[in-house]
């Protein structure tokens, strides 16, 4: 198990040295939510935000687009300093082609998909990705409720992708439920509230404890 804290829930003003106590409280990956306002409706970053604190941690990018037209700016986060990135199934006509623009730039590529989104409208493209992203929220905010009928979706994908293949969940994770989560097969743990809206190495320390690695 990974965990991703995402900084859709950072205190923006201390960003950076917020970023290196995730780093030094033990998490591997950090998770960039990148929202446009019309895909979702809110609006966090660019590249510009991810470039600024590529500088100041070793942390894996896990940068995350939820906005239309991905393919217009893979690039540009890339060049930033992603080292992963995720596109909305729903968001391109051409996923294909969006995939193999990612992996042109020699980076890992995932697929995104919302709650009420159709896990079967990915399938054909899972042999060609490092991972897919499962929304167990609606995508725009943070410290939403876990949904639960996504269950049965992280359990379809691990049965099919057996266990080497990622899969992330993103939304209402907590120290309560990761367990339940990690049970149903996912493998890399997004968690935005539930790391910085409290103390954040103790917060880091207790999604551990409580996923039992």
């Amino acid at each position: 198990m990974k965990l991703a804290p995402s900084i859709l829930s950072a205190d923006f003003g201390i960003l950076k040295e917020q970023v290196q106590e995730v780093e030094e409280s033990g998490a591997e990956w950090l998770h960039i939510d990148v929202m446009d306002g019309h895909f979702v409706p809110n609006i966090t970053f660019g590249p510009v935000v991810v470039k600024s604190i590529r500088r100041y941690t070793k942390l894996f990018f896990d940068v995350h687009l939820m906005i239309c037209n991905p393919e217009k700016y893979i690039e540009e986060f890339v060049k930033a300093g992603a080292d992963s990135i995720t596109f909305h199934a729903e968001a391109v006509e051409d996923i294909e082609a969006c995939i193999e623009l990612i992996k042109s730039f020699h980076i890992k590529a995932g697929i995104a998909i919302n709650p009420d989104t159709d896990v079967e409208i990915i399938v054909p493209y899972l042999d060609m990705i490092d991972m897919v992203l499962i929304m167990s929220v609606h995508p725009g905010f943070g410290g939403q409720k876990y949904i639960s009928e996504v269950d049965e979706k992280i359990r379809y994908l691990r049965k099919i992708k057996g266990d080497e293949f990622d899969i992330e969940v993103d939304g209402g994770i907590n120290s309560q439920n990761i367990a339940h989560i990690i049970g149903c097969g996912a493998n890399i743990i997004v968690a935005g509230s539930a790391v910085f809206e409290d103390d954040i190495e103790k917060s880091i320390a207790a999604l551990k404890e409580a996923s039992n690695i």
